[in-house]
């Protein structure tokens, strides 16, 4: 009897394993002729992490310069997987999540494919199992398909028990009935599935969080389910692997007491030397072993001399949260300005607003700035009601978890209401002392017409996008953020906007941000910039008012 399927491989009628065990499969009259030396990873009198370990250490590693080799697990990687294994209540595993984060080149592709094979047909194998690593894209889903078939091709008695189907990415055990199959971010198909373990691929590149969440729900039916996380962090606080690693930093401390989930990260700290060999150790623990010392030096003599590479050096090597691009303002620093922000407390206090309008269909900000209370910010966020799903999908981004927060306000329909947003306006100028509202002219003309209809009167000052009037805003932003003149209480949406905000610099080296280079969305800054450019303007007084017979800004 053959292996099935398109790709799959004939099975072999002999095998000699030298000592491998191979279970009779039913319903054959193939002769397999083994020697019956027990596979010792099969000795239940073991803790179930040293059968684990026993079964990766007669895999073999099938690539780099260790290839051919058994795979050797390092003491730090024991350590790391010891407690998902023996952490146990009445024979059942307790760890329902675990994550491993660590810079590249930690051996993090073989690792998975080992405990993938370990749940298919290993000492962790259950029948019928269903076995899923996912991925934010067809070719990071073929690592781990790619790595674990290299190991099957190079061990007998795997060639001859499962059955590979390269075409599809999945992987059967036709003795127990569980198979395994590589998924890439299409969220949609992980509805219905039931899965026993996930291992989740560098989380920190997936198309927002609803492939997780879809494969995490459909884990409720099984008796003992695991979702490994593995990977590099990610850029920013918006992104799930933040969120994980966040939360492995909380159970770690104990100020958050869950015992289903388990944590390692691997990372430089924020203040660390990146050019010191001391942080490169610190948080490479494969470095001078399996990892290259003197290609790490490369790439760090590399990124000192080209400042472009400093963020994605950080990142990739030392694991930090930090850009892999050059941005407007340094991550720590506008983490520094994040003190909180009672909005109620601010009621009637003097303010200047920054308004940023999108298109019909995207984010449509609004931030005021309080320059008496401490730099104080509030910011204001709008997207139609309609299309939110659409745009997390394509875009990434949590915004229905916002908008259940408070952070975001919908209007109604498939785009932006302008009337929406002009009576927000109306009631935001009622609370708050509003002295200015700077605009961008380039989407006023809808919202003038509105004005006008309402008879709304606002203090409306164009604000153009140019270098003219952005780069002293850009300036007095950047100055109230180095000289802790600012409090914007954290807001994710806002500290979104700030990750993203790349800057244009002209021949004089005046600056302005830049959606065009931005990385995604940036209307949040450009608005606190506005805001701010237009508290420091030493002309501008009370008074300025929307006349709408006149549609124009007219000075009081």
């Amino acid at each position: 009897m053959g292996k099935r399927g398109i790709g799959a491989k004939p099975k072999p009628n002999t095998i000699q394993d030298h000592g491998a065990q191979l279970p009779l499969l039913a319903e054959t009259t193939e002769v397999i002729k083994v020697h019956r030396k027990p596979f010792p990873w099969k000795n239940v009198q073991l803790p179930m992490s040293e059968r684990f370990f026993l079964f990766a250490e007669n895999l073999p590693v099938s690539s780099g310069k260790l290839a051919g080799q058994k795979f050797r697990l390092r003491g730090w990687q024991k350590e790391m997987l010891r407690p998902v294994f023996d952490r146990q209540v009445d024979g059942k595993r307790v760890i329902r999540t675990a994550l491993f984060s660590f810079p590249r080149k930690n051996g993090k592709t073989q690792l998975a494919a080992v405990l993938a094979l370990a749940f298919l047909c290993g000492p962790l194998v259950e029948e019928r199992g269903q076995i899923y690593s996912a991925a934010s894209d067809r070719n990071q889903a073929s690592l781990v398909f790619k790595e674990l078939c290299a190991i099957i091709d190079r061990v007998p008695w795997m060639t001859a028990r499962l059955n590979i189907r390269k075409q599809i990415k999945t992987v059967e055990d036709e003795t127990t009935g569980s198979f395994y199959e590589a998924l890439s971010s299409d969220a949609r198909k992980a509805h219905g599935l039931s899965p026993s373990v996930i291992i989740a691929d560098e989380v920190a590149q997936w198309r927002g969080r609803e492939l997780w969440d879809n494969l995490v729900s459909g884990m409720g039916a099984r008796e003992q389910p695991l979702i490994v996380a593995i990977g590099t962090q990610a850029e920013d606080d918006q992104n799930l692997m933040s969120e994980l690693v966040d939360y492995a930093e909380k159970v770690n401390n104990s100020e958050v007491d869950d015992p289903t989930f388990h944590g390692v990260v691997y990372a430089a700290s924020q203040d660390a030397d990146p050019w010191s060999p001391e942080t490169w150790f610190a948080c490479n623990p494969a470095l001078g072993d399996f990892k290259d010392y003197d290609d790490m030096k490369i790439q760090a003599d590399q990124a000192r001399r080209i400042p472009a590479r400093v963020g994605p050096f950080k990142n990739l090597q030392l694991n930090m949260r930090v850009s892999a691009e050059a941005r407007f303002l340094n991550y720590e620093d506008w983490q520094a300005c994040a003190d909180p922000v009672d909005a109620v407390s601010l009621y009637g206090r003097p303010c200047f607003a920054g308004l940023d309008l999108s298109s019909t269909t995207d984010l449509t900000a609004l931030v005021l700035f309080f320059p008496e209370d401490g730099g104080a910010v509030i910011p204001f966020f709008w997207l139609p009601k309609d299309n939110i799903r659409m745009l997390e999908t394509t875009e990434r981004i949590p915004y229905r978890f916002w908008q259940e927060r408070g952070l975001i306000e919908l209007t109604p329909g498939r785009a932006i209401d302008y009337r929406f947003v002009a009576r927000r306006l109306v009631s935001l100028s009622s609370d708050y002392d509003v002295k200015g509202i700077a605009y961008d002219r380039w989407r006023i003309k809808a919202l003038e017409r509105i004005l006008s209809e309402e008879g709304i009167r606002l203090p409306l000052v164009e604000w153009g996008q140019g270098f003219k009037d952005m780069a002293p805003a850009v300036d007095a932003l950047e100055t109230a953020v180095l000289n802790d003149n600012l409090r914007h209480g954290n807001n994710p949406v806002l500290t979104m906007n700030c990750t993203n905000a790349v800057v244009e610099v002209d021949a004089a080296g005046n600056r302005k941000l830049s959606k065009k280079r931005s990385r995604d969305k940036i209307d949040g800054i450009v608005a606190l910039a506005m805001a701010i450019g237009l508290a420091a303007r030493e002309e501008v007084k009370p008074g300025f008012v929307f006349d709408p017979n006149a549609l124009m800004v007219l000075g009081g």
